[in-house]
């Protein structure tokens, strides 16, 4: 391997995308001692030379500038590990197409952008024909994840992904039990993995903001009384980045106005996609993840922000719902719904992996996905950990409500769970997803719905028929339910 003062004549990893991410996961690369060859698209008038500024920024280490997709891929060592961060979708299909020509058999592209799961599924079929491997792989962590350490969730074929497991283990974060990255299974399981990823994502980040809107408006605690909530919440069972971040943004003031800089964000959340498939894919597969779902309709309310405005004007809410119990009560009650909702939400999302796991004969191991989401990831949190040793005390585990240790805290914690929840709509406060979570929680452990009376509805207009609990072995039973009302008269 050569030596920082020199500069390599051939790359043993090439990086295409040199906005933050490729850039951060180049370096990364870098110091961890593999030489990286790095290109990206033409500059445009409205967009700088990335590769020249590359070069300046790295000076002296292992990096191979180059401008052309021939001059790139003669740049790497064969078999070439090509890795893509480049906008998900056509951009990603574009740039294969860009670089193809130039391959070998047996060359590796790695798509390290959030591509749906189906698009990898596609690429990964159709490369493979032609000889060629791809791996589509989650990248989480951020632009800090990408430089020191991500999670990485790697899907597609095995023996290519052996190729590049020495790299992506010496990258990855690190956390007690080993680098927070493992294969996930063949096709598009890597990017399907990111995906519920991020969709459980979406739930956490929807929780912490009821949590905090419960505190500001219910108990009109100020932005420094709610970070000291949080910085607490995070030396205990809750601690997690985005708990720890939560306090961070809770402290910072606005440099002209000296007002908390959370309070003048306007109230509209962007998404980028990731948590929407996830909700449509539970839907085709008939997993209920009313939590994460609760999250992405909530940042598309927020979008209506004039709609919101005007609505407020005309529409009241209850008259007196302000809250007079005891302040330090009511946080142990928010905090334990917090808690219990985001066990609710994680349940959701592992069923979901395993769902997709089956549909798709992955061979998903559920329990490694939360071990490799300890570090490195947004959802990084102590409460993993947990959901690891549930899944080593039961591969098999139908839900993570039924774990032992999660379900006597679950037990210990709904009668707070649900006095918060009770506070916030007595306030008119909205928390769709604790809501959703504890109906979640009542469903999954109530023996009998009342879905009865909804398919009788359906079997008296469309004749979709109904089993009998009194005759299980009787079948699908219709019933012509007006003519039997008439002969029954007044009986």
């Amino acid at each position: 391997m050569a030596t920082p003062e020199q500069t390599p004549k051939t790359a043993q990893v090439g990086m295409i995308g040199l906005a933050v991410m490729g850039e951060n996961l180049a370096r990364n690369i870098e110091r961890n001692g593999y030489s990286v060859a790095v290109y990206n698209r033409p500059p445009s008038k409205d967009e700088p030379d990335r590769v020249s500024k590359f070069m300046e920024e790295n000076a002296g280490k292992q990096f191979i500038g180059t401008r052309t997709p021939e001059e790139f891929i003669k740049a790497l060592e064969r078999p070439r590990k090509i890795i893509l961060l480049v906008k998900a979708g056509d951009p990603v299909d574009w740039t294969v197409e860009q670089i193809k020509p130039y391959l070998d058999k047996g060359d590796i592209i790695i798509d390290g952008g959030n591509s749906y799961f189906m698009d990898t599924e596609r690429r990964e079929k159709q490369l493979k024909a032609e000889g060629l491997n791809f791996i589509g792989s989650g990248v989480s962590g951020g632009e800090k994840g990408a430089l020191w350490g991500p999670s990485l969730m790697p899907g597609g074929d095995r023996d290519a992904y052996e190729q590049i497991r020495p790299i992506w283990e010496a990258i990855a974060a690190k956390v007690d039990d080993g680098p927070c990255v493992t294969y996930i299974g063949p096709g598009g399981a890597g990017h399907y993995v990111k995906m519920v990823h991020n969709g459980i994502e979406y739930g956490d980040m929807q929780l912490i903001a009821e949590s905090y809107d419960m505190m500001r408006r219910v108990l009109g605690m100020s932005a420094l009384e709610m970070a000291d909530v949080f910085d607490e919440w995070n030396r205990g069972d809750l601690e997690s980045f985005l708990i720890e971040i939560t306090a961070k943004i809770l402290r910072v003031k606005d440099p002209e106005t000296g007002k908390p800089l959370v309070d003048l964000i306007l109230d509209k959340a962007g998404q980028k996609g990731t948590g929407k498939w996830t909700s449509a894919i539970a839907l085709d597969l008939g997993v209920i993840t009313p939590t994460i779902d609760a999250a992405v309709d909530t940042r598309n309310i927020s979008s209506r922000k004039d709609e919101r405005v005007e609505a407020s004007k005309e529409i009241k809410g209850p008259a007196d719902g302000k809250y007079t119990g005891d302040r330090k009560e009511m946080i142990a009650a928010i905090h334990d719904a917090l808690y219990a909702s985001k066990i609710c939400s994680y349940a959701q999302g592992m069923n979901l992996i395993k769902a997709g796991s089956d549909h798709f004969n992955w061979g998903i191991n559920l329990g490694e996905c939360a071990r490799i989401w300890k570090g490195g990831c947004i959802i990084r949190a102590r409460f993993l950990g947990k959901i690891k040793q549930a899944y080593d005390r039961r591969a098999d585990l139908p839900n993570l409500l039924l774990d032992p240790e999660f379900n006597a805290y679950i037990q210990g914690a709904q009668s707070n769970w649900r006095r918060a929840v009770t506070a916030a709509m007595q306030a008119g406060i909205p928390a769709p997803g604790m809501a959703a979570s504890i109906s979640y929680f009542d469903a999954y452990r109530t023996a009998e719905l009342p879905l009865n009376l909804t398919q009788a509805q359906r079997d008296f207009f469309g004749s979709h028929t109904y089993e009998r609990v009194d005759k299980p072995g009787e079948g699908a039973i219709h019933t012509e339910w007006e003519e039997l009302l008439e002969k029954q008269g007044d009986k």
